[in-house]
């Protein structure tokens, strides 16, 4: 899931155009400004927004509470996506969209650094920082500059659960744990604090520091001086991650025919390479990647559709009992480790300012070891969580967002501005987004027809609007529900205008990345199962070393047999 923090996108050649709660305008930056922002640009037309009332009623149709819903949400076509790539997804999002240079403006940072810092990349910013060698971002990194920081989690004394009273290293997002509020102390010490906004998207950045530290042990098992590990093992991970990425995560998101022509054949429309085959301008030698609007705004926040509003979490908060409330108060950034509280925005109350080892990950329910590694033995005891159908309906708890996950405050508890499917319509409005159908017929794709749109299959019942507003939606449906209608159609796969946009994006992105496997097509990786095979799952296995106690530390319930 993705946080709304961004206030405002500078786009190439348009200028800044800045959203808020009094809707949108349009400034032009000075050059230095110009330069320190993250770059946008508009792949498409642009659109006429649509009257917020109606906006309003296709939000709430949107996020229905689970009694008005269908009882059952009709599955994706093909096998089921485990829940842990909902966060991966947002995981890869903040690293798309982190600009590494934020918090260091002084004059160590070149034009050039500003330009890569604020250009889309899969290259593990959010990780890594400015790295080990940077005054300000030193702090991420151990005594030897080449490992990262982990946290350790709170113990949790409880009579019932003697297993959680201990402290855990290496289950935690290492924090400040000095400040003079609470809030302060219990921030997490990473590059990018939105990976904290929720427990899930928390341990997954912390599976990332495990596994460059493994990484970073394995080649110095092989002899690699300790003046190299560093920069070796960050290589390595990053071409490990972008193989994993486009041969795992978005093949499970997007239809893979799409994604195979696009890293085949290369982009046709976004950013193209000199010589390709569409009817749009290609690339300048050494031009770094824009994000296009399309995709920031619209295409890549089909996470939210994925999202459940509980998940069988480890064998305390077991069978639903890892609530989306609860995600969101065990993290430093959304929440404030204090359940009995019912404002999650309070973040001074509590006594715990890292994360209790009763919520502790088991990844053995993210994740499906057994079924794509074939470890048995790591199979969840309740299988695994499944990610909700890629389509036009979000669960109801995403209606109220608490304000840690967008930046906001001050909201009375039913503004709609608290409803995250609003806050994705109404943005693009505020930014004049192209609507699916001027996105269909850019891109060359017959576009959705008016029952297709209005009716769908299984999700968003558009009742509630009238025959005027109904007609003006099937005309100019706002791109990102245009999307999540597409795949809802195709199975619960990206397909049309967002499987497109998706797939460019993500090659382009790692295209113009420092580490790139799409400049080094010849490059396999080495430390899955064999050499053409990597996967999130492979990743898991090495930074928890294959070991169950170390997936899945609490271990299982403990079932009692009935009596004989």
């Amino acid at each position: 899931m993705k946080r709304h923090v961004r206030e405002n996108y500078y786009v190439v050649g348009e200028g800044v155009l800045t959203t808020g709660e009094d809707g949108g305008r349009v400034e032009q930056p000075t050059t230095l400004a110009e330069l320190r922002k993250f770059r946008f640009s508009r792949l498409g037309p642009k659109g006429k927004p649509l009257d917020e009332l109606l906006l309003e009623k296709v939000a709430k149709a949107m996020t229905v509470k689970p009694t008005e819903a269908e009882p059952v949400q009709p599955v994706s076509s093909g096998p089921p996506v485990p829940a842990g790539f909902t966060y991966l997804g947002q995981f890869v999002d903040h690293d798309l969209t982190l600009d590494n240079t934020a918090a260091a403006l002084g004059e160590h940072v070149t034009v050039a650094e500003l330009l890569q810092g604020r250009s889309p990349a899969l290259d593990l910013d959010s990780v890594y920082g400015r790295g080990p060698a940077d005054a300000d971002d030193d702090r991420f990194y151990a005594a030897d500059k080449a490992h990262l920081k982990v946290g350790i989690t709170a113990a949790f004394n409880n009579a019932n659960t003697p297993f959680t009273n201990v402290n855990l290293n290496g289950y935690d997002l290492p924090r400040a744990t000095q400040g003079s509020t609470k809030a302060e102390r219990q921030r997490a010490q990473i590059p990018d604090a939105r990976n904290d906004e929720n427990l899930i998207v928390a341990q997954t950045h912390l599976a990332f520091q495990r596994f460059h530290n493994r990484v970073v042990d394995h080649l110095a098992d092989r002899g690699v001086p300790s003046a190299m590990l560093f920069s070796r093992a960050r290589e390595l991970v990053v071409r490990h991650y972008q193989w994993m990425l486009r041969t795992d995560f978005l093949p499970r998101i997007v239809d893979a025919s799409i994604v195979e022509d696009v890293f085949t054949n290369g982009r046709r429309f976004f950013e193209p390479v000199p010589g390709h085959d569409g009817p749009y301008p290609s690339l300048r030698s050494g031009d770094t990647p824009t994000m296009p609007i399309e995709f920031s705004v619209a295409a890549y926040r089909l996470g939210h559709s994925m999202v459940r509003a509980a998940y069988d979490w480890n064998r305390i908060f077991r069978l639903g009992g890892g609530t989306l409330r609860l995600l969101f108060i065990f993290s430093g950034t959304s929440g404030n480790f204090d359940p009995a509280n019912p404002n999650v925005n309070d973040q001074e109350t509590g006594l715990f300012e890292r994360l209790p080892t009763n919520w502790t990950v088991d990844w053995r329910r993210m994740y499906d070891f057994a079924g794509e590694a074939g470890r048995a033995d790591l199979a969840g005891p309740n299988g695994f969580n499944i990610a909700q159908r890629i389509d036009t309906l979000l669960v109801d708890p995403l209606s109220t967002l608490p304000f840690g996950a967008f930046g906001g405050s001050g909201l009375k508890p039913d503004s709609p501005r608290l409803n995250l499917a609003f806050r994705n319509l109404v943005r693009a409005n505020m930014v004049n987004l192209a609507t699916g159908q001027q996105m269909a017929e850019f891109l060359g794709i017959g576009a959705l027809k008016k029952d297709e749109i209005l009716t769908g299959s299984g999700g968003a019942k558009l009742d509630a609007l009238t025959e005027s507003e109904r007609d003006a939606f099937a005309q100019r449906t706002p791109l990102w529900f245009y999307i999540l209608r597409e795949a809802e159609l195709n199975g619960g796969r990206l397909t049309g205008v967002g499987g497109r946009i998706v797939a460019e994006v993500f090659h382009r992105a790692m295209e113009g990345s420092r580490v790139s496997i799409v400049e080094d097509p010849s490059w396999r990786p080495s430390l899955g199962p064999d050499a053409s095979t990597f996967r999130m799952v492979d990743l898991l296995l090495f930074a928890f070393e294959g070991k169950k106690e170390l997936l899945a530390p609490l271990g299982d319930e403990v079932v009692t047999p009935p009596p004989a």
